[in-house]
């Protein structure tokens, strides 16, 4: 036994715990070490303390870097080589560190012997043999063989503990849980340890077992499947049968060579043929490579159609399916009159924009007839994403070609039309923004290279004639707009709707119905009461509707049995459809002083806006309400400051200029912006303070200067023919918008009287006739 009053040499380990009764090989290299197992050696008993690093990256540690319990043992065997010393440790009993005496040669230190616990009741039986049944298990998933042995070396070991230090070694613990094997102060407390380890250890490996059984299972299956595959291949081939991969490819290959590709297209497929060839069919990449090959022999690298240049024809078709669109028709037969002189001409890339339910889409239909081309529409309303327009990449799972080459693969044609509905309500948000997408795409300049993410090969879209719609221009971005040709396609007239109906609304919803003109006839009357009494819009889409349930209601008398012809008057629409919804009479039937008819524009055609003010003469403020934009507001400003300023000229009480003035513009929840306002509001102010009423019949329109002046605006066409749809009799408008007179239909410009102003006196004038005659115009 080793003297616990004298130091004994120390050897620490790094990466490992002895424990009492364990055999250990080591192989000491550092310089302190190999002192500390010389001084062992020359030892009559060959003792050393042996303690484990708290870090294994010290190299010359102290007492302060060990743990504090290790084990006394004794060297068994050693052999020298040139720089380091192989020994044989057998652990004998637990010591505690007391006290470092020495560091240099080697460390040696003070220790005390800790006792084996013996403690040993029936609870520690039953745990011990848990442990032991553990164990067994444990073996059974590392070495099924190993198990006999484990019984004979336990067999040799009597007590418990030092079974359990034993089987420490079968399981891979870390250095810190060895310690705390090692350090136990009880047998109770070492064996719960020991069974919480091996418990542990038990689950990992089951898990391992299940994810190798697993893998070990999809393996087997995979080749399975192979092997199946090759006796598959072998026995077609004895048959002279071609198999599903080959006949695959070679459909491929067939229809690459009917499709006439480009050289350098052809390049690319072929590689692309060659790599599909070399993989089995059941690969990820095989299906990706087949689904890519058969988008690009189905585009129309050079497939195109003969136009039809016959300009009699083709305005025959335009005005057999639309009315009026006069700007529009010309433009497509100036094109196909460019087209007749020069074949090699582009394609125009047109946006029309108008209210809602003009004829834009059905527009393009009739196009696309005209030039003998094939039609597909791209709505793109609400698209926000980029890679809608230009594809996925191949690399994504579900990747798809972009909206735009799906359309060409769609037409089959190279030169089809192609209509971009509602481009103006494009989205933009983390993932791109698509507006930009279409500077290239509506190029003329950069669209015959076009690459979409998903081909990645150049396709041609030079010979593509793109038409857009939208409903204002607004929300479309200025490059994008730059790459356009705007053409305003505005609202109708009555008198035009009225022919539209006569000519195609009523037509088509007989038809839909399943009636004929000869069961069911509306009269003239009838039909002017559905334009004006139940609907007002700038384009057709609503009176359509309303054409169709009328017709229904006549569907429904004839499915009841009735055969006689059924002709709807006008007296005949209220019973059908209910009260009319609109009324002139319901407009203002009487004009109070400081109420004034303006007009404006909005992406819905034009709208007849009333403008209200009222004196206050408790307060000398401008308070204005209505959702007013801040163009509006300064030109409520201006028409105060201007109105007051001439109050001598315009006839107005002094008294009255004192009072503060709240002016109105109804409905409070539609937001409104804009100048065009102004000589309304000038209008309304001068009648306010004049106690004079403006004219019932009459609405107005344009900008005014601090100075009186009358400045010109935009959107005259729908804003008269909303006028007209009111009923209102005098219009008046700028002086510079004369000449817009022109768009209006004629039977409209009959009807209307028409006065235009260079500044607001003028406009006073002709809007409040009860004011002095010095200011008649």
């Amino acid at each position: 036994m080793a003297d616990y009053t004298k130091p004994l040499p120390v050897l620490p380990l790094k990466t490992s715990v002895l424990f009492p009764h364990q055999m250990l090989p080591l192989v000491v290299g550092r310089p302190n070490s190999i002192a500390a197992v010389e001084a062992a050696l020359a030892t009559e008993d060959k003792t050393v303390a042996i303690f484990s690093q708290l870090q294994d990256e010290t190299e010359d540690p102290r007492g302060e870097d060990l743990f504090t319990v290790g084990t006394l043992a004794v060297i068994r065997k050693m052999v020298r080589n040139d720089e380091m010393i192989q020994i044989v440790v057998q652990g004998i009993e637990r010591v505690r560190w007391q006290e470092e005496v020495t560091a240099t040669p080697y460390l040696t230190a003070l220790v005390n012997p800790i006792p084996t616990p013996e403690d040993w009741d029936t609870n520690e039986e039953a745990l011990h043999r848990e442990i032991l049944t553990i164990a067994s298990q444990i073996l059974s998933h590392i070495n099924p063989q190993a198990q006999s042995a484990l019984q004979q070396m336990i067999g040799q070991v009597e007590s418990p503990i030092h079974q359990v230090y034993v089987l420490s070694s079968l399981i891979s613990l870390k250095i810190e849980d060895e310690q705390r094997l090692l350090a136990a102060a009880t047998q109770h407390e070492a064996l719960e340890l020991m069974h919480e380890f091996l418990v542990h250890e038990l689950r990992v490996l089951e898990v391992r077992k299940k994810i190798s059984e697993q893998a070990q299972s999809e393996l087997s299956r995979e080749q399975r499947d192979y092997v199946l595959r090759k006796q598959l291949r072998a026995i077609q081939a004895e048959l002279g049968e071609e198999n599903p991969e080959q006949a695959d490819v070679a459909e491929l290959r067939r229809r690459v060579e009917e499709a006439d590709l480009p050289e350098s297209i052809r390049k690319e497929v072929d590689r692309e043929l060659a790599r599909m060839e070399r993989l089995p069919s059941a690969a990820p990449d095989y299906q990706i490579t087949r689904s890519y090959l058969e988008l690009v022999v189905e585009l129309p690298w050079k497939r195109t159609t003969s136009d039809q240049l016959d300009l009699l024809h083709a305005r025959d078709i335009l005005d057999r399916d639309h009315f009026g669109l006069e700007k529009v028709k010309a433009r497509i037969i100036e094109h196909l009159a460019v087209m007749k002189l020069n074949a090699s001409a582009r394609s125009p890339i047109l946006c029309f924009v108008g209210p809602p339910g003009v004829g834009k889409t059905s527009l393009g239909k009739s196009i696309a007839a005209a030039l003998g081309r094939e039609f597909v529409r791209e709505s793109l309303g609400g698209l926000s994403d980029e890679a809608e327009l230009r594809g996925h990449r191949r690399t994504y799972i579900g990747a798809m070609p972009g909206r735009i080459i799906q359309a060409m693969r769609r037409a089959g044609v190279r030169n089809p039309v192609i209509m971009l509905d509602e481009i103006d309500k494009l989205g933009r948000d983390f993932r791109g923004d698509p507006a930009a997408a279409l500077l290239e795409i509506l190029d003329p300049a950069q669209n015959n290279q076009f690459r979409d993410n998903y081909l990645n090969l150049p396709f041609d879209l030079s010979q593509v004639f793109f038409i857009a719609t939208a409903n204002t221009l607004d929300t479309i971005p200025r490059p994008l707009l730059d790459r356009i040709e705007v053409l305003e396609v505005t609202g109708y007239s009555d008198d035009e709707k009225f022919r539209i109906a006569r000519q195609y609304l009523l037509p088509r919803q007989l038809l839909d119905v399943g009636l004929t003109s000869e069961q069911l006839a509306l009269t003239d009357a009838a039909l002017m009461k559905l334009i004006r009494g139940y609907t007002r819009e700038s384009g057709v889409r609503s009176l359509e509707r309303t054409i169709g349930s009328v017709c229904r209601k006549a569907a429904t008398a004839f499915a009841s049995g009735r055969t006689d012809t059924l002709t709807i008057d006008a007296a005949d629409i209220e019973p059908m459809l209910g009260h009319e919804r609109y009324r002139l009479q319901d407009l203002r039937k009487k004009i109070e002083p400081g109420v004034a008819a303006g007009l404006a524009w909005t992406p819905v055609g034009g709208e007849v806006l009333y403008v209200e003010a009222v004196l206050l003469p408790e307060s000398k403020e401008l308070a204005l309400t209505g959702q007013l934009g801040d163009v509006m507001k300064e030109s409520a400003r201006t028409a105060q400051s201007f109105v007051r300023s001439r109050w001598a000229e315009l006839s107005l009480e002094k008294q009255a200029l004192q009072c503060g003035v709240h002016i109105h513009v109804p409905a409070g929840a539609t937001p409104k912006d804009g100048p065009s306002a102004g000589v309304t509001m000038a209008t309304a102010l001068a009648s306010l303070y004049s106690h004079q009423p403006v004219r019932r019949d009459v609405a107005m329109t344009g900008e005014i200067t601090l100075s009186g002046l009358v400045l010109p605006v935009g959107g005259i066409r729908e804003k008269v023919l909303a006028a007209h749809r009111a009923g209102m009799k005098l219009i008046i408008l700028p002086k510079a918008n004369e000449p817009d007179l022109d768009e209006l239909p004629e039977g409209v410009r009959d009807e209307l009287q028409f006065v235009f102003a260079e500044n607001v006196e003028e406009v006073v004038a002709a809007a409040i006739p009860t004011l002095t005659p010095h200011l008649q115009p």
